[in-house]
């Protein structure tokens, strides 16, 4: 599995929107987007004058089929094939328009087209036939990542139950078959916003942090935004399309918002998105796809001053309407190497004051609550060993303390790692009332877990041979080791 490059590599794109009533001409954007060496563009519709001033330009172009739109060329597939000679055949190939977005985060539409969704795709697509264009043109759709109904931890993701017969196995079906890809808009930023508590803001951004681990495949991300694509691959792969490509659609982070956004602000929206344009062009994929070379398209190019909704909503923009940039981030690759990567701005956990209460009450450990039932327990312990950052790995299969397989066992392992990890941090081992701290060394958790696994490997020793039973002794006494030095 590969997610989509288009040419020869890994590339930048960015979203040209439109909702403002103070932009500059779209000739003038052309001349602004060749300056910042950006050599691709998304927009949310087929405007003969935007199609007219990206001719010539060596830009390739994402064009969009509206969600409005989607019914009738899901209906009538005259419609579709006068849209495509009106807004494709018409330009292509002097504006070098490499695909079409049919809808925008159509399962998010309240507008209720979902329904219409692939069958538009279709007609679309037939249409490009006609005209000998499928070729060069692919038609496929973004999607939010509400459409996936988990994604956490990543290698869980999978979509909604209730939209993968009627949508996503038709949809994936169709772009495996025309060559296409999947188009994802991903934003950290509103998971950071929804659980800033447990998420740190170095790791939605991109900066130095100790990373978290996937508690079902023992990989490690160290961004949110790596995590996020993981998961929609994840989900793919669940419904046996793991060759279908991905490309993203759309990233950003605000440059300001209203006062009760947490995270949006100028230094943090140059650090994700400089960041983000570093990892991108410097190569690599994402942890579970690692050779993979990822097209990123950010959002957004300006600020639109005629959005609606929130602050946020109307500052996404790299530039202002005057092309005066919001921030300096690099664009191209040779410019990578004067930026410093956002070190200078918000670096904390959660609500950005950067401190973290410490426990003053000497070297206390935090052990599993075996009150609160399995489930809870099980809960508890795949947040420490995924998005806590919890060293579990002593506890997977085959490793040193993955025996007694119990949650308990490996609920404690996983709580006081994450407790420590954490400089016993008030609140840091709770876990919902999952566990609780102790004053005293749990050095009986140790000694009773090596003497289970002794017992275990003592059966072993009689039905088998004492080399099992050495070999399982020395591990057993490796994990009371591991157990009893995690608090450093």
């Amino acid at each position: 599995m590969r997610v989509v490059s288009y040419a020869d590599g890994a590339a930048i794109g960015v979203n040209y929107g439109r909702v403002a009533d103070n932009l500059p001409s779209a000739v003038k954007v052309v001349e602004l987007l060749k300056s910042q060496g950006i050599e691709r563009v998304k927009i949310y519709d087929a405007h003969p004058a935007v199609l007219r001033a990206f001719a010539a330009s060596g830009i390739k172009l994402i064009i969009a089929l509206p969600n409005e739109k989607l019914r009738a060329a899901s209906t009538r597939s005259a419609f579709a094939s006068v849209w495509v000679r009106k807004n494709v055949a018409a330009y292509f190939p002097a504006t070098q328009i490499e695909a079409i977005a049919a809808g925008n985060e159509v399962f998010a539409d309240p507008g209720n087209t979902t329904k219409y969704l692939v069958s538009a795709m279709e007609n679309v697509h037939s249409a490009l036939v006609r005209f000998n264009l499928d070729s060069n043109i692919k038609v496929s759709s973004p999607i939010a990542l509400s459409a996936l109904g988990n994604s956490y931890p990543s290698s869980a993701g999978s979509f909604w139950p209730e939209l993968i017969k009627p949508v996503f196995n038709p949809m994936l079906s169709f772009l495996r078959r025309t060559g296409s890809y999947l188009m994802v808009n991903a934003y950290p930023i509103f998971a950071y916003e929804a659980n800033s508590d447990v998420i740190s803001l170095d790791y939605a951004l991109f900066r130095e942090n100790p990373g978290v681990v996937d508690s079902g495949n023992g990989l490690r991300y160290f961004s949110l935004f790596d995590a996020q694509i993981d998961a929609v691959f994840a989900a793919m792969s669940a419904l046996k399309y793991d060759d279908i490509d991905i490309a993203v659609t759309e990233t950003g982070w605000p440059s300001e918002g209203d006062p009760t956004e947490l995270g949006a602000s100028v230094e943090n929206a140059a650090a994700y998105n400089g960041n983000l344009v570093r990892r991108v062009l410097t190569g690599g994929g994402t942890p579970a796809r690692p050779k993979a070379e990822l097209t990123v398209f950010l959002f957004a190019l300006f600020n639109e001053n005629k959005k609606p909704g929130l602050g946020s909503e109307r500052n996404y923009g790299l530039f202002y309407p005057n092309e005066k940039k919001v921030y300096d981030i690099p664009l191209r690759i040779e410019d990578l190497k004067r930026f410093k990567g956002g070190e200078d701005g918000e670096t904390s956990k959660g609500s950005g004051t950067g401190k973290v209460a410490v426990s003053t009450e000497g070297q206390t450990w935090c052990v599993a609550n075996a009150e609160v039932g399995e489930d809870k327990l099980q809960k508890a312990l795949d947040y420490a060993c995924g998005e806590g950052g919890a060293d579990c790995r002593p506890i997977q299969p085959k490793a040193t303390c993955y025996d007694p397989n119990t949650v308990e066992a490996h609920a404690s392992f996983a709580f006081n790692s994450y407790y420590q990890k954490n400089r016993r941090a008030m609140g840091s081992c709770d876990f919902q009332g999952s566990a609780y701290v102790v004053s005293q060394p749990p050095r009986t958790f140790p000694l009773l877990l090596s003497f289970s696994v002794f017992l275990i490997y003592l059966f072993n020793f009689i039905i088998l041979s004492l080399e099992g039973l050495v070999r399982l002794l020395i591990a057993s006494i490796k994990c009371s080791k591991n157990l009893s030095n995690l608090n450093g």
